[in-house]
């Protein structure tokens, strides 16, 4: 993952536009074929922190269309009609990508055909410039919609939660993101997916003794001391919940183990890294607290909050590395409604997001959000990461007719 040291302090309000590799580059005609828009948006490198010159490209052509007010925060781009609706919308996707990929180098991309329908092909056309280019798209071409409508694109959704765009813009003004109801195009296979897991990620540091491997009976293997946590990774008591009709599916897993420093000696410390998907029936905390307990080795619906984990070699010290809530699932508003029977209208399903989004950011901010976006999630970082173009279109089609 990228990391930006930047402070949402000192994040700049209005534009600062970019001067190296990459300034100057313009985006395909925002009111034209939405296939070629894709690509446009997946040839433009923007690995998480590198997004600067497409939010460049993003602001200038929004700012050719005069029925909107154009606003930027950092890499954050917004835009708003002012129409005095009497209801308001947020249409948003983050620009940024995980980085390309090394086996098939996917940016810039192309469009193919496959099976006999149009794909756009490459890094983030799922994951989720699908999504910016219907946004996009809408928001040059819908001058008098019946919503009064804010278009986010934002930064820096793929790493950690505190480098956030979106994050960090809602911080600073919040005035921009009134709305009563959000919309984030994250991929949903042109279905409407509700809520979110939420995520919580522990660095756990294992302790050990060193020794010459020859004689590692004098030593505490640390990195055999982690196995233990490994295994009651593996067998922790995970729930599917059903929270108002829709079942979420929890997950655990251990995502990186880290030790030894030479191959003849015994590691005298191991890090362990676990990411908790918990369901959106537990608060952040409490889903924090059961996790610590599973490592632990107790009871996970006990009452401890904060067990000390042991293994056969020491205590084990808890860095807690991220923490972001769930979302409930935000679907029984007139509103919600109504966009979902567009979406089953279209052969669209309803489900829940089992991965983390910022829907979550707006349900904290008291904005009810639904994810609904283009591309099979399971497509999403992968080496051959590609979008139907009809689906494009047919977000485009639905959010068109619940807005105009």
């Amino acid at each position: 993952m990228t990391d930006r040291a930047t402070d949402a302090s000192t994040q700049p309000t209005q534009p600062t536009r970019s001067t190296g590799p990459g300034a100057g580059i313009a985006l395909p005609d925002l009111a034209g074929d939405l296939g070629r828009l894709t690509l446009g948006l997946v040839s433009i490198p923007s690995a998480s922190g590198s997004e600067g010159p497409l939010a460049d490209a993003v602001q200038a052509a929004l700012e050719e269309h005069p029925h909107l007010e154009v606003l930027r925060h950092g890499d954050t781009v917004v835009a708003r009609t002012h129409l005095d609706r009497d209801e308001r919308v947020i249409v948003a996707g983050h620009l940024d990508t995980v980085p390309a990929s090394r086996r098939t180098g996917n940016v810039p991309g192309r469009l193919e055909t496959r099976e006999g329908r149009s794909v756009v092909w490459g890094r983030g056309s799922v994951d989720m410039k699908g999504g910016v280019a219907v946004a996009l798209h809408l928001a040059a071409t819908l001058t008098a919609p019946r919503r009064d409508v804010t278009w986010v694109l934002y930064d820096n959704e793929e790493v950690v939660g505190e480098r956030n765009g979106l994050g960090r813009a809602l911080a600073a003004h919040p005035d921009w993101f009134g709305a009563d109801l959000a919309v984030l195009g994250e991929p949903t296979g042109a279905g409407i997916e509700g809520g979110c897991n939420g995520t919580l990620r522990l660095i756990l540091h294992v302790p050990g003794r060193a020794a010459h491997s020859g004689r590692a009976w004098r030593g505490v293997n640390a990195i055999h001391a982690a196995s233990t946590l490994i295994e009651r990774v593996k067998t922790a008591p995970l729930r599917t919940v059903e929270v108002e009709g829709l079942a979420y599916r929890e997950s655990f897993s251990a995502v990186l183990v880290e030790g030894g420093a030479t191959t003849n000696t015994v590691p005298d410390h191991c890090r362990l890294t676990v990411n908790y998907r918990f369901a959106p029936d537990l608060a952040a905390q409490a889903a924090l607290s059961r996790a610590k307990r599973i490592l632990a080795g107790l009871d996970a619906d006990g009452d401890e909050a904060d067990p000390t984990i042991d293994v056969g070699s020491g205590t084990v010290a808890v860095e807690l590395d991220d923490l972001s809530p769930a979302a409930r699932p935000g679907l029984d508003s007139p509103m919600a409604r109504e966009l979902i029977s567009l979406v089953r209208g279209r052969g669209g399903g309803v489900g829940p997001k089992y991965g983390w989004t910022d829907v979550a950011r707006f349900c904290a901010a008291g904005t009810p959000a639904v994810n609904l976006g283009p591309g099979d999630p399971m497509q999403c970082h992968t080496d051959d990461e590609h979008c139907p173009v009809a689906q494009i279109e047919a977000v485009a089609h639905v959010l068109r007719a619940w807005l105009a």
